[in-house]
């Protein structure tokens, strides 16, 4: 089997193939969204679990341990996710199933009810006690049992005790592999009972040399939209978003309170997480060309945002950046999306009228 890994995670890699001899029962892998994590970490348990790793622990791939890890049915293996994760891939299963089903009724029907239910965000309680029959009993094929939790932030307060007593007295054999995008969202408790191991962001070069790769349009440009992480970029640039953040784009780089108005009317309907993440990058730009004329996140924007930092005050810019990540704090459950976003940009746009 090749190895599938990245080559900004190599470092990483081999120092947990340094523990090997001693791996710790809990790790928590951790670094920015949309580098690799999860790809990383389904590769280390495979690993973990294969009968024949090669020389730098990578899994064979041919191994019976590996064929039922690629079929997700290995008896020693669990992974755990919020329930919304779950749900997409189903859907985007039963897409397919459609299409290769010329009446594709039954498939259907199946999506829609599972589509008729509003999936969990969060990894809850019975999810993670689910987990003790599953330690409790003796491994399969007398080797290591392995669970995958991702992302660890999205643990509730529930789930999260219960995931604590595992950590604090793990069964024997028993590997715990957690992945986060946020660290500091993680109880103290937990981080304390796991041995952590960043995974970095790539360097510029090795990025757009993986987006060119695989074909990503206007690479560069993405890169910079998602702050350097390759794998995010290349999911924006597929999205359907693109359409909507060259709206929202258009509307901020031009603020007045009738663009404000019109912005909330077009994309309230859109993940409010996601908007008002578009709006601190903005922001983060304006900020950054004021104080060092450089830019992150909007390079193609260079001219507008060098207008805008121009006609800001400085004191206020800053006071609204902390409003946005206020915002952001509760952009998940607004009462009213609509309303939510006209108040957001109708003060973004008093800043600069």
């Amino acid at each position: 089997m090749s190895n599938p890994l990245f080559t900004w995670q190599t470092e990483a890699w081999q120092l947990i193939q340094g523990m090997r001899a001693r791996l710790p029962h809990a790790i928590l892998l951790f670094g920015a969204e949309g580098i690799g994590k999860t790809i990383f970490a389904e590769h280390l348990a495979q690993s973990l679990l294969c009968e024949t790793p090669d020389g730098a622990g990578h899994a064979c791939g041919t191994c019976l341990s590996c064929g039922w890890f690629a079929q997700y049915s290995h008896p020693d293996y669990r992974r755990v996710r919020p329930e919304l994760l779950d749900q997409e891939d189903a859907v985007s299963d039963d897409a397919e199933a459609d299409a290769a089903d010329k009446t594709g009724e039954k498939s259907s029907e199946k999506s829609a009810a599972k589509a008729s239910k509003t999936p969990s965000k969060e990894i809850v309680i019975n999810q993670v006690r689910a987990l003790a029959d599953f330690m409790n009993i003796s491994t399969h094929r007398q080797g290591r049992r392995v669970v995958l939790l991702y992302p660890a932030e999205a643990v509730n307060t529930f789930a999260a005790n219960a995931l604590l007593k595992s950590l604090e007295e793990p069964n024997p054999n028993t590997v715990f592999i957690l992945v986060s995008h946020g660290i500091d969202q993680l109880l103290p408790t937990i981080l304390s009972r796991c041995h952590k191991v960043p995974l970095p962001m790539p360097k510029k070069e090795d990025a757009l040399a993986w987006l060119k790769e695989n074909k990503v349009p206007d690479a560069e440009t993405w890169l910079a939209l998602k702050g350097g992480a390759p794998l995010a970029a290349m999911a924006m640039a597929e999205s359907e978003s693109r359409s909507d953040l060259d709206v929202f784009l258009k509307e901020v780089s031009e603020p007045s309170l009738d663009a404000s108005l019109r912005l909330a009317e077009k994309i309230h309907k859109l993940d409010m997480s996601t908007t008002v993440t578009w709006l601190q990058s903005w922001l983060y730009d304006i900020v950054s060309v004021k104080q060092s004329g450089i830019i992150r996140y909007y390079p193609s924007y260079a001219r507008e945002l060098k207008l805008l930092a121009d006609r800001v005050d400085t004191h206020a810019l800053h006071a609204f950046v902390k409003t946005a990540n206020e915002k952001q704090a509760v952009a998940k459950h607004p009462l009213s999306p609509k309303l939510f976003l006209e108040d957001l940009f109708l003060n973004y746009a008093t800043l600069f009228t």
